[in-house]
């Protein structure tokens, strides 16, 4: 939602400052330098990605409207989960986790944790750590080492759509300038023609730089800096995980475990202690809405 309002501010902001100055809108709208400037990003996007990168970064987009699903209900719902999950373990032994783990969509434990189930990757995180830790020989530390790979190579995979972002982004004003260019091209083949018309074509040649300079300093950087942020929530989340989990393998109770994974919520979005043990022991009216 603040993405939302901060492109309207930008829009405002430049707007307002060009009505301030007497400025004529209509000089503003040149169809022809955006279909140079936009194609041409577009076009080096294709060039230097992968189609399923591209797909990861109008997704990532999406998320300026859904926003980070890890709040503090999330991360709440995400510990009532791990707490049904160790006092299974621990009241009827970590075999009886198997069924589990197996059909997590089956699993009375995660089954009534729908958000969860909707994370993939967050599901076979949790799930093959503990098949691992079921079949025995494993010892917690190298358990701990595979959810730190796994957790390097995700991070690393999120990571590349916001690079190629960035890359679109300062490549932009240079874009803006071969618009300009070809207007200058355009005027100076008008020599000798009336003056308000050459006048115009120079305007038109000068919004091609304004637009690659407003689009990669006003929007596709401050975009590609949000999908950092969401990416850095998600692997937050995922520490949160990841600590718990290796806790109890560890052989810790499971409220001690869960307070493991408690203390590794960022502070912004962390349950209090009082919040975290109403909620595992069924008090769900006691989470504070998203």
């Amino acid at each position: 939602m603040f993405s939302i309002i901060g492109i309207v501010v930008v829009l405002g902001a430049v707007a307002g400052g060009y009505t301030m100055e007497h400025g004529n809108f209509k000089v503003l709208v040149q169809p022809a330098e955006l279909v140079i400037i936009g194609g041409a990003a577009l076009g080096t996007l294709l060039i230097a990605n992968p189609l399923p990168v591209v797909i990861q970064i109008f997704k990532g987009l999406l998320g300026i409207i859904k926003g980070s699903p890890y709040n503090k209900a999330g991360y709440l719902e995400t510990l009532k989960m791990l707490n049904d999950l160790f006092m299974v373990a621990r009241k009827n032994g970590m075999v009886k986790l198997e069924e589990d783990i197996e059909n997590p969509e089956k699993s009375q434990v995660f089954s009534k944790y729908p958000k969860f189930l909707a994370n993939h990757h967050a599901v076979h995180f949790v799930c093959d750590t503990l098949r691992m830790a079921i079949s025995g020989g494993v010892p917690a530390f190298d358990l701990d080492q595979m959810m730190e790979m796994d957790m390097e190579v995700h991070h690393h995979e999120l990571s590349v759509p916001v690079a190629a972002l960035n890359t679109v982004g300062d490549a932009l004003p240079g874009l803006g300038i071969v618009a300009a260019v070809l207007g200058v091209v355009i005027t100076m083949g008008s020599l000798g023609g009336p003056p308000e018309e050459i006048g115009h074509k120079v305007a038109a040649a000068l919004v091609g730089t304004f637009l690659g300079i407003l689009l990669c300093y006003g929007f596709l950087g401050p975009l590609a800096s949000f999908m950092t942020k969401l990416n850095d929530a998600e692997g937050d989340y995922f520490r949160c995980l990841r600590q718990g989990v290796i806790a109890f393998v560890k052989g810790s109770a499971p409220a001690l475990a869960i307070e493991f994974a408690r203390r590794g919520i960022p502070g912004e979005v962390r349950p209090s202690f009082k919040e975290t043990e109403a909620a595992c022991k069924g008090g769900g009216a006691a989470a504070p809405p998203a």
